[in-house]
């Protein structure tokens, strides 16, 4: 900011949106990406808006960035520090580099090449950064797949992005349980385009008919012993990096694309600027490498600074509900960040926090949902005892990153997400695109890691983001802003839920509740969650009163075993943290004329304390008696 004479962030923010060109330029020379070969022009949005190509002509591997120079300016410095309850290993740079290259001659060795698909089903354990990296190093596309989803969520990811390789393991521990993962991956690779899978710590005696199926360690394990090096390919910045899945309003779930150049900027940006991360810091952030959140700041984000991240494997509260605590204190973390549902887990759990410290903590972070005001006190007050920022940000997949978020320069208010991202022109816009204090939260210009896309499916993409308003992106947010200037989250537009972090279509949801051979038809619904945040309901209306199940010839009429039989259904068809919290049986579901379902106004029944139900919303629907028996 001194540097171009802006005295204060305000001032920044307004520069930055009216100049964009300005200042993504001045943020590469800032943060001294290295380029294989300097870009031409920062933006081209000739083909439209929506199409906009950043650093055009720029030659990149964002594996440059994040081991290339770390390991050759500082090789024995720590990368990552990953425990588990079975035990402690560290990962200088230069060990980094070692496993990665290895993992990227193996590789190409089998056959892959620039553009493949690769995914990626793993824990968080040292291997699926390996995975990562050695993907983008070589110009293969990676696609980490969150590793409590089903088979069926697998599969349908595995389809959808076309990988003709998995990278899994058979076995992981959660809280000490052992759960079976190649129990899902094997079903999941059924009909896939899936032709070769690598298992970390896998059974020597896994065989599939038609896959070859290899042990991690025998990968790699010539590539280790000849030395081999494997160069980091030259990549085009608008060439893909990583596919990341999101759930939409409808069944099948979006894969957005994000680029080498595009999204490797606003990573660093972000971790620089957001969350003030340092070379000298130990970032320890919660988040799965299958969310956003672990993509920006724990994957990529850290490495292109040169700091150290932490990541545990296990439940941050096993085996004990204070380990996250011992954990900060034990590796000295100068960065922590953890969901809101984690926050008021913490709560919940009365942790014994007054026995720790964390004198070493500088900056806090939260993100994945909206925050509660007793969750954010507790947050500043207990953990950051008054004196660290709580840098509370909003995004999303499909940005990249954030596009709101509290600056660590400003002064702040509990639960407010704070400003606009320096770079994105944010606005509140209201249904005729008009600008208000309160309504929907819309971007106005393009930026770098906006997705280049949805996998085979741009007709979604162009309908779901950039139609209700002409060359401008439509969140589906409720943001407002207030009269210091201060912004907040207030809700959803559209039909997801989030759940313990976790964002869900209700479509998908509703999917495997009518699988249920006794389910004729089904709503899904979010309602609030001390500790989830949000909570799903299933709204049911059964195919008969009587139902016989598969292992009884009983009949059940309205009861607690079919619930559970239902609940169980969701889960084995998305995963357990989509479980139901309840299942209601209706006799019918308010519909339109046209029979399509008023999901809209099931909610608001269940939630009449709080939302009125209008003769107009009545005058929508053929059978307003349904509402009736919603309770």
């Amino acid at each position: 900011m001194k540097k171009y004479d802006i005295k204060n962030y305000r001032d920044l923010i307004q520069k930055s949106s009216q100049n964009t060109e300005w200042y993504w330029d001045a943020v590469n020379e800032d943060l001294d990406f290295k380029w294989f070969k300097k870009y031409t022009k920062v933006f081209d949005s000739s083909d439209g808006i929506p199409n906009t190509k950043w650093f055009v002509n720029g030659k990149c591997n964002i594996i440059a960035n994040v081991i290339d120079k770390q390991a050759k300016n500082q090789p024995e410095k720590i990368a990552y520090i990953f425990e588990s309850v079975s035990g402690l290993r560290k990962i200088s740079y230069r060990e980094l580099n070692f496993e990665v290259n290895a993992l990227a001659c193996a590789l190409k060795e089998s056959g892959i090449k620039k553009g493949d698909v690769i995914a990626v089903y793993l824990p968080m354990i040292p291997e699926v950064f390996f995975s990562i990296f050695a993907c983008s190093k070589i110009g293969a596309v990676h696609t980490t797949i969150f590793s409590g989803y089903s088979s069926q969520a697998l599969h349908s990811r595995l389809l959808d992005s076309n990988a003709t390789m998995l990278i899994t393991c058979d076995k992981i521990c959660r809280r000490s349980i052992s759960i079976n993962l190649k129990r899902q991956w094997i079903r999941a690779v059924e009909n896939s385009q899936v032709s070769n899978i690598i298992t970390v710590r896998g059974d020597d005696e896994a065989k599939h008919d038609d896959i070859n199926i290899v042990e991690y360690n025998d990968f790699v394990k010539n590539a280790k012993e000849a030395s081999k090096h494997c160069e980091t390919e030259v990549m085009d910045s608008e060439d893909p990096l990583f596919i990341l899945y999101t759930s939409g309003t409808t069944g099948r779930p979006k894969g957005t694309i994000q680029t080498h150049g595009g999204f490797a900027i606003v990573a660093l940006q972000q971790t620089a600027y957001l969350i003030d991360m340092r070379p000298d810091d130990i970032l320890f952030w919660y988040a799965d490498v299958g969310w956003i959140t672990g993509q920006t700041w724990v994957v990529y984000g850290s490495p292109m600074i040169g700091g150290t991240a932490l990541v545990y494997e296990d439940a941050i509260d096993y085996p004990k509900h204070d380990t996250w605590c011992s954990l900060i204190d034990k590796h000295k973390v100068s960065i922590f960040g953890a969901s809101p549902t984690a926050i008021r887990l913490f709560m919940k759990n009365k942790t014994p926090i007054s026995k720790y410290k964390f004198s070493s903590l500088r900056i806090l972070a939260a993100t994945g949902e909206s925050i509660n005001k007793a969750a954010w006190n507790w947050y500043f007050e207990k953990i950051g005892k008054g004196r660290c920022p709580i840098i509370n940000l909003s995004g999303g997949t499909e940005i990249g990153g954030a596009i709101l978020s509290v600056l660590p320069v400003m002064q702040i208010s509990p639960c407010t997400v704070g400003c606009p991202v320096p770079g994105f022109d944010v606005d509140i816009f209201d249904e005729t695109g008009r600008h208000t204090n309160e309504g929907a939260l819309v971007i106005k210009k393009p930026w770098p890691s906006m997705s280049r896309g949805i996998v085979n499916d741009q007709g979604r993409f162009m309908e779901n983001y950039w139609s209700k308003f002409k060359d401008v992106w439509y969140h589906g947010d409720i943001v407002s802003v207030d009269s210091y200037g201060l912004w907040y989250i207030l809700g959803r537009l559209d039909d997801l839920i989030k759940v313990s972090g976790h964002r869900i279509g209700t479509a998908e949801i509703e999917e495997a509740l009518a699988s249920h051979p006794a389910v004729a038809e089904a709503v899904a619904i979010g309602i609030a969650d001390k500790v989830k945040g949000e909570a799903i309901i299933g709204c049911v209306v059964l195919k008969d009163k009587k139902y016989h199940t598969p292992s009884s010839s009983s009949s059940f009429t309205y009861d607690n075993n079919l619930k559970s039989e239902i609940m169980k259904t969701v889960e084995d068809a998305i995963g357990k943290f989509a479980r139901p919290k309840e299942i209601k049986f209706l006799k019918d579901l308010p519909k339109t004329r046209t029979g399509k379902l008023v999901r809209r106004l099931v909610r608001m029944k269940m939630l009449s304390n709080s939302c009125k139900i209008t003769e107009q919303d009545l005058s929508t629907i053929e059978n307003p008696k349904a509402l009736e028996d919603i309770y």
